[in-house]
């Protein structure tokens, strides 16, 4: 019976199990170190309200906020996993596509 050493409940000895945004930003930072996720969400969000017509309560489920009040919340059982979808397709679509012909995109430069 070989498999890979345990100790306790976690695989490696870990007391407790990585975060998943701990993971994230691990993965993040070797591909680009000082980079952060903030910058992708907040580009999401801002295409999300000026360029479609979801819901907001749509888009801040789409990035795992917590919508409403706890009334609210107690109530809602679903996940929006639907319309979900047809929002990440609209910005994988929004994402991939090609910049017109003729557009001119300079560098942000600082000011003062």
């Amino acid at each position: 019976m070989g498999g890979l050493p345990r100790s306790g409940t976690y695989l490696f000895g870990s007391s407790k199990p990585l975060p998943q945004a701990a993971l994230r930003r691990k993965v993040l930072n070797r591909l680009r170190p000082g980079v952060t996720t903030h910058g992708f969400r907040a580009s999401f969000k801002t295409w999300a309200d000026e360029q479609t017509s979801f819901p907001h309560h749509v888009v801040e489920q789409a990035l795992a906020h917590t919508v409403g009040s706890a009334v609210e919340r107690a109530y809602k059982r679903g996940d929006l996993f639907e319309r979900r979808r047809r929002l990440m397709q609209a910005w994988a679509d929004y994402c991939t596509k090609r910049a017109p012909a003729g557009d001119v995109i300079t560098p942000m430069r600082r000011i003062g």
